[in-house]
């Protein structure tokens, strides 16, 4: 029987967990690893977009095909992040973070070994298939071991490169791209790969799953303290989970011809062009079969019955239009500095450096008081506070000669916002959730994350270029996600009012 709730009836506790390794010692390896592994991955995807414009230079390539190089990553990415519930399960989430850590180092220094635009593209793709494993992985590890009262503060350490990465991205590209050459924006990535492997191999909890045919004795406990359920595809008498094949070939190739023709769409404007259209439709028309068939079967590739509880349907959903908002903002402000202000990227990136340090001071504030206070109240407010500092964006940025301070304070409110809404919506949305759908529900989180954003970026990369260039265009991009934001306030309120426990 599942373990999830239908609407309307009462939430069923967690089921009790057997012993493992002590929280209070566990959480701190864990974190120490993950942390480490995603902030490399997700500095690496904003320093990649800074220095485009200084590949497609040094290849002697158009900067159309050097942006294949984000796209490869990114379709790398959306193939590879369904499977990491079921790889989890299949060999374990240690091996599972240690092969993505192993796979994202290798294509870095593939990377910077790149003779032209061609391999660099190839090798970015390798890169995407481990960095789209490390987030649904490392934070799947991480909630397995904290205590489930400390949710919340543990989600803000592991948050922390999700949220302040793209900020200081663009502050450490430009540098690296000015002062030395491409190649180092890659390289950086080799001492922090060997280092996050050397950790992962002595601090994380082993999971070595069960082998085929095999059964584990009743009382064994499992490594991160929880048991599979009964009706799950790797119950007991079963053997290793099998994977969804059926299931991968839609949603894998569905998600990759979204993102694709989403980043196609909103490059050119237009998403009536043969080129953008077909991909489109061909993805959501896969993923829609992937709804179908997942909703069917006992044991899909992702399970989308985890929309069932309600507040994790809340949580996603807050998310997914905040996420659309705030992430599709991020290409608006290095663009203003440059085009509109004739700023550098070194100085464009430095002038995105407060917001990020606030969003990383307001997100440790917010998730460990997300422990305490009710989360309705809480992220509804958030998402009001992100709303009105991307209404302040709209206005001064659609100004003339307003001052440079004026619009830092405004993206500085946005980040207030931001702080207060993403992590503890991820803390309230999988607090309650059962221990064996953690694996399910970070994977559903991460391809929520993917999709929003890509949205986001193309529906403002539209509305930036129909409004066309100067000022005007500017505040009705702003003015665009500051909607989307309002929008996640009033997802917000189908949240709980009482605070956890």
């Amino acid at each position: 029987m599942s373990s999830l709730r239908s609407p309307g009836t009462a939430r069923q506790a967690p089921p009790a967990e057997v012993a493992g390794p002590a929280p209070a010692a566990a959480f701190p390896r864990v974190a120490t690893v993950v942390v480490l592994g995603t902030i490399m991955a997700v500095l690496d995807m904003t320093i990649v977009n800074v220095a485009l414009r200084h590949l497609s230079e040094s290849f002697g390539a158009p900067l159309e095909t050097m942006q294949w190089t984000t796209t490869a990553y990114t379709l790398a990415l959306a193939a590879v992040i369904p499977t990491a519930a079921w790889a989890m399960d299949r060999i374990g989430a240690k091996r599972t973070y240690v092969i993505a850590l192993a796979l994202f180092t290798l294509g870095s220094l593939l990377a910077a070994c790149a003779w032209d635009a061609g391999s660099l593209i190839a090798f970015r793709a390798v890169q995407g298939l481990g960095g789209g494993l490390l987030q649904p992985v490392g934070m799947t590890m991480g909630m397995r071991v904290v205590d489930r009262a400390r949710l919340g503060r543990a989600m803000a350490v592991l948050g922390l490169p999700i949220l302040v990465g793209p900020v200081l991205g663009p502050v450490l590209g430009g540098r690296l791209v000015d002062a030395a050459s491409w190649h180092w924006i890659f390289l950086i990535n080799l001492p922090v790969g060997a280092l996050a492997l050397l950790l992962a191999a002595r601090l994380l909890p082993a999971d070595a799953p069960a082998a085929r045919g095999t059964e584990p004795p009743a009382d064994a406990p499992h490594p991160y303290g929880t048991e599979p359920p009964a009706d799950a595809p790797h119950a007991r008498g079963t053997g290793r989970p099998r994977l969804d094949v059926p299931g991968l070939l839609m949603l894998s190739p569905g998600l990759a011809l979204l993102l694709y023709g989403l980043a196609r769409g909103g490059e050119r404007g237009d998403f009536t062009a043969p080129g953008t259209l077909v991909p489109t439709l061909a993805g959501a028309v896969l993923a829609a079969a992937f709804v179908r068939r997942a909703l069917a079967v006992r044991a899909p590739l992702l399970d989308l019955r985890l929309l069932r509880d309600r507040t994790f349907a809340a949580g996603i959903g807050t998310l997914a239009v905040f996420t659309c908002g705030y992430f599709g903002s991020m290409l608006l402000g290095p663009l203003y500095w440059q085009q509109e202000r004739g700023l550098s990227a070194t100085a464009a990136g430095l002038l995105g450096a407060p917001v990020g340090l606030v969003v990383g001071t307001t997100m440790q504030i917010a998730a460990r008081r997300i422990d305490r206070v009710a989360p309705r109240r809480m992220i509804a407010a958030g998402c009001a506070v992100g709303a009105l500092g991307m209404g302040l964006l709209a206005w001064q940025t659609g100004m003339a000669g307003v001052a440079s301070w004026r619009i830092v304070v405004a993206g500085m409110v946005l980040g207030v916002g931001a702080g207060m809404t993403m992590m503890p919506a991820m803390t309230t949305a999988t607090r309650d959730l059962p221990a064996d759908r953690l694996a399910g529900a970070s994977t559903a989180l991460s391809i929520n994350s993917q999709l929003a954003a890509s949205v986001g970026t193309a529906l403002l990369s539209v509305v930036l270029g129909t409004a066309g260039p100067g000022p005007a265009g500017f505040r009705l991009a702003y003015a665009v996600a500051a909607a989307l934001l309002a929008l996640g306030a009033l997802s917000a309120l189908r949240l709980p009012a009482r605070r956890a426990g």
